[in-house]
């Protein structure tokens, strides 16, 4: 039998899929009494090289309330060709395309190992890919020049038959026709006018398409303007907002939400790449690319290598040749009776289909069982929030399972209509007389990611110490559902192996850039949530609990514990936050660089050590999107900050003296340590009071 978290990484390398329950409880009120929700992350688009597209249409179930498709948890009565539905118990006929059907000549959608599966549709028009580049002309001539060559190489890559347009802005706006021979044509509007979308009309409605915005700074005409034209007014902060003093932010912001929603509605995405030293307005923008799946990139200067190699590897081709990019999607959700899709979290929008399985209760976007995404890559992850409805007095029988099918439509980047559907089935336990079944199927990787996706959801309209209080009441909570001790004895509690870092993830979460807007201007707590809510969960969990690994001369190199007590001055340390790769070398380390002897012969094992971290961060480099900062600092550099922020605070300023031993580093900071955080939490676990 595979331990359970073997079968959660089969269930995520097959179908994309992770639970925070993967044994679920039968009754809506012990779900209640559960803290972290029934909830899953879906990555639709997974990338799988052992999924070949059938050729062929799904067959859908003909109860026209449900059209759930067939799979291998259908009933199969082959003397009849019949099957029936899973979801609704709908008995239906088999297309006369099935006829030669039996046991042992099974169509690939009933086998097991094809849980999820992918059709390719042959009817329909073949919508043809369109990029459409909106660029920014305010640019100092070097940044212009650079990004001009950035995106004639980004049309070397295009497909020949790909339609492309181009707006440039300064003042003006101008819709350049490319069609034109010798004699370059364009259209003008002026920036300061609110032109209505009749008046503009789109041209491919319902297309998928990619609008690509570059920008050198924050718009400074118009309804969307972010500040005014003088440059002795700063552009709002973080403290102007909570003063109520950022004058234009609120109607900027409707003003980006409306153009975000007509946009998602025809079903194109936005792609913001913003790059100044200072802010461009991010903020009151970042709808129009939370909303449309599209990417959104910050950095200097187009004129860095951050810009140009994550540019570039939008354009990446799959091991077929095909862009990874799928546009216009959209995503349903079907469940079992005893379930009710709560929301989702992620690059979409609602479609407002209602159905009996779309619960009350909302979690993130609900009211809904289907949602748009307008561009979806293979790694774009949903975080998809249920709830149990099944009454606590009707029990679900032994050895029942509840269902689920994910089905998502997208245009492929070779123009063909997919359509992706997975099916997965989980078992139902009494959460009285089966509490250990269901305690040892948690995934607190997949429970802290959904947790947080929720918290940072809210954190969009929502006070942070408010977001804060609510995460440390579920955390108490959780700990006092599933913790062992005595009543009022702290020394007492014990968490299981399932929980054991739980609590951990929390504290890293609670003092992230997702959740705490200290040090971070208003544009990049946008940039740093935009990429959370669309990550899968192996980089979320690296955004929540950056990683780190450490390298000396005693072995090979190895993940130490993110804690100050592993800075020490003999070591280089290499720090993974997703957003910035961090080298940072240890006081006698960086002495030794700083008098050379790397440059010794006899000191040879000295090069290679500073070399190791680096070659190591290349390779994370090299894969990442978006490519990551690269720092490279020292004990006592001004980028040693980047590090020292992100470490649990052991040893700071006021225990220094009492802890009596001189390893690690203490750290400038009145934030509480893990330890205390501990403490705290196990003292509110056992207390009746709380």
């Amino acid at each position: 039998m595979a331990t359970y978290l073997e079968f959660i990484q089969q269930n995520e390398e097959r179908d994309g899929v992770r639970f925070s329950w993967n044994v679920w409880p039968s009754s809506r009120l012990e779900a209640t009494r559960m803290v972290v929700p029934l909830a899953c992350l879906l990555t639709p688009l997974k990338e799988r090289l052992d999924l070949p597209p059938v050729q062929y249409e799904p067959v859908l179930c003909s109860r026209p309330t449900c059209k759930a498709i067939l799979n291998p948890l259908c009933q199969v009565d082959y003397r009849a060709k019949l099957w029936a539905c899973n979801f609704c118990f709908q008995r239906n006929q088999f297309p006369p395309a099935y006829t030669g059907i039996s046991e042992v000549n099974q169509p690939a959608e009933l086998m097991p190992q094809f849980s999820t599966i992918e059709y390719m549709i042959q009817r329909g028009p073949q919508s043809p890919l369109v990029f459409l580049y909106v660029v920014d002309t305010c640019l100092e001539e070097e940044d212009l020049q650079a990004l001009k060559e950035s995106l004639q190489m980004s049309l070397s890559l295009l497909p020949p038959d790909a339609l492309v347009g181009l707006i440039t802005f300064g003042r003006m706006v101008q819709v350049h026709e490319l069609s034109c021979e010798g004699i370059s044509k364009s259209y003008v509007f002026r920036g300061t006018k609110d032109l209505t979308a009749k008046q503009i009309q789109g041209t491919f409605p319902n297309t998928g398409a990619r609008i690509m915005l570059f920008t050198g700074g924050p718009p400074t005409q118009g309804p969307g303007m972010v500040v005014g034209d003088e440059l002795k007014v700063p552009i709002r902060s973080w403290h102007d907002i909570e003063k109520d003093n950022a004058r234009f932010m609120k109607k900027a912001t409707k003003h980006y939400e409306m153009l975000a929603n007509r946009t998602a509605t025809n079903g194109h995405c936005i792609d913001i790449y913003a790059c100044a030293l200072d802010q461009t307005g991010l903020l009151e923008m970042k709808c129009c690319a939370n909303l449309t799946g599209g990417y959104m990139v910050m950095g200097d200067s187009f004129n860095t290598s951050l810009f140009k190699q994550t540019f570039q590897r939008i354009f990446s081709k799959d091991f077929n040749g095909d862009f990874r990019m799928a546009f216009g999607a959209t995503l349903e959700v079907k469940t079992s009776r005893e379930l009710k899709i709560a929301g989702a979290i992620g690059p979409c929008v609602s479609l407002n289909v209602k159905g009996p399985c779309v619960s009350e209760n909302e979690l993130g976007v609900g009211g809904t069982s289907q949602w748009k995404i307008c561009a979806l890559d293979a790694t774009s992850t949903l975080g998809i929030y249920f709830e149990v409805v099944n009454q606590h007095n009707a029990p679900i029988p032994q050895g029942g399972r509840g269902a689920i099918q994910f089905v998502t439509q997208y245009q492929h980047s070779s123009t063909q209509r997919r359509i992706r559907v997975t099916t997965i089935a989980r078992n139902w336990a009494d959460a009285q007389s089966q509490f250990k079944h269901i305690e040892a199927a948690f995934d607190q990787e997949a429970a802290a990611v959904l947790m947080a996706r929720l918290g940072v959801f809210r954190a969009e309209s929502e006070e942070g110490p408010d977001i804060l209080r609510w995460l440390d009441r579920q955390l108490i909570r959780l700990c006092q559902k599933f913790g062992q001790y005595n009543k009022e004895d702290p020394t007492s509690f014990r968490l299981s192996d399932s929980f054991s870092l739980y609590p951990q993830f929390m504290f890293h979460l609670r003092r992230s850039p997702f959740l705490q807007v200290f040090n971070n201007s208003p544009d990049e707590s946008s940039y740093y949530r935009h990429h959370f809510a669309r990550q899968d969960l192996t980089q979320s969990l690296i955004m929540i609990q950056p990683i780190l690994y450490s390298y000396s001369f005693h072995g090979p190199p190895e993940p130490v514990l993110l804690d100050s007590s592993s800075i020490l001055a003999d070591r280089i340390l290499l720090m993974d936050t997703f957003f910035q790769i961090v080298i940072y070398l240890g006081e006698t380390i960086a002495q030794w660089r700083k008098a050379g002897y790397q440059d010794m012969p006899e000191y040879e094992n000295f090069k290679h050590l500073l070399q190791a971290p680096v070659d190591d961060a290349q390779e994370i480099l090299q894969a990442r999107f978006p490519m990551p900062r690269y720092i490279n600092t020292e004990h006592g550099g001004s980028q040693a900050r980047f590090l020292l922020s992100k470490v649990n605070p052991s040893q700071t300023h006021n225990n220094l003296y009492a802890w009596g031993q001189e390893t690690g580093a203490p750290i400038l900071t009145d934030d509480v340590s893990l330890q205390v955080f501990m403490d705290h939490l196990k003292k509110l676990a056992v207390s009746s009071a709380s």
